[in-house]
């Protein structure tokens, strides 16, 4: 098959797409042929050499695709050679061809293009996992979500909005602020001309905050949290080593949390299998419904990976970036 290969780590020039080895189907697994992969900092940080994949994971990029199944491993019963799916993988998205266990595969909605379909499996666990298992986000709160124009953020204010709470965002522009309001965002706020802290203060607080930012945020997060608010940290864009002030967090009664998902288990407690589990009982009849649509800002061909990871930078690229992998 063909697939996307790094030589070696740096810029978008590294990656390659060339003949590489077939997937190898292990007992329980399913093999998918690739229509397309979502693009993810993740994969950024992977090329830089930053962020590997676990150890029994391909070391192609991507963390999330969509296709159709042509073979079963040993012991899959829920699956069919033919079923449209789209997975949550530990790497190995920008290929033709995958191998990921059963238990990470979901069923692409009917109506839902393949392509964009792609770009849900990765967001929707990052954001059904950190805002409703680890936050606990309820009915009436507000929800302060960094990166509102990012592909988990747009699909994060679409979860909360279900879930009845008020949701703030932080983005960088006003036309970004705009379509996050379009998608039901309700105090919108440019980091680059306003303070988060203050804006969301005039509600007594965030009473959970969803951060990309990480170190460069930390201590502004504590700030800005209501009492038992939760902040719950899944990226470093900012940096790795912050100051905690202590002080803030135990008069709040607040918590912090740091997740990730690739790195989980693929089964047992807090593994990728119960995380796919809960959204496809959870999530997926929003997104069947169409109350959670993947938001798609660029769809390009695999043998423009590097342009595709250029994109996620760009101030005009609002959701998710998507490669398209056959047709």
């Amino acid at each position: 098959m063909r697939a996307v290969e790094l030589n070696g780590f740096g810029g978008p020039e590294v990656m390659e797409w060339t003949e590489t080895v077939d997937p190898e189907v292990r007992p329980g697994e399913v093999l998918i042929e690739v229509i397309a992969a979502g693009v993810n900092r993740a994969d950024v940080m992977q090329r830089r050499g930053f962020y590997p994949p676990p150890a029994d994971a391909s070391s192609v990029p991507g963390l999330e695709c969509s296709g159709t199944i042509v073979a079963l491993g040993d012991g899959v019963r829920d699956w069919r050679v033919g079923d449209r799916v789209c997975a949550l993988l530990a790497g190995g998205g920008y290929a033709e061809r995958v191998a990921v266990p059963a238990t990470q595969v979901l069923p692409i909605p009917e109506g839902l293009d393949p392509v964009a379909a792609a770009g849900l499996p990765e967001v929707a666990v990052t954001v059904w996992s950190n805002l409703v298992m680890t936050a606990g986000l309820r009915s009436g709160e507000l929800v302060l979500i960094h990166g509102g124009g990012g592909g988990i953020g747009t699909c994060a204010i679409q979860v909360a909005k279900r879930l009845g709470a008020r949701v703030a965002v932080t983005a960088g522009s006003d036309e970004k602020l705009a379509k996050c309001a379009e998608l039901g965002a309700d105090l919108l706020i440019n980091y680059k001309t306003q303070d988060f802290v203050a804006e969301v203060a005039a509600f007594d607080g965030a009473d959970v905050i969803l951060d990309n930012m990480g170190a460069k945020y930390l201590e502004r997060n504590v700030e800005a949290l209501a009492a038992h608010g939760r902040l719950v940290v899944i990226g470093m864009q900012g940096g790795v080593s912050g100051t905690l002030n202590l002080a803030a967090l135990l008069g709040k009664w607040g918590t912090v949390h740091a997740t990730n998902v690739r790195n989980r288990p693929r089964a047992g407690a807090g593994s990728k299998a119960e995380l796919v589990a809960a959204v496809r009982e959870q999530l997926w009849p929003m997104v069947a419904a169409g109350e959670v649509v993947p938001v798609i800002s660029a769809e390009l061909p695999v043998t423009e990976a590097g342009r595709a990871h250029e994109l996620l930078d760009s101030p005009e690229t609002f959701g998710k970036v998507v490669l398209r992998i056959r047709d």
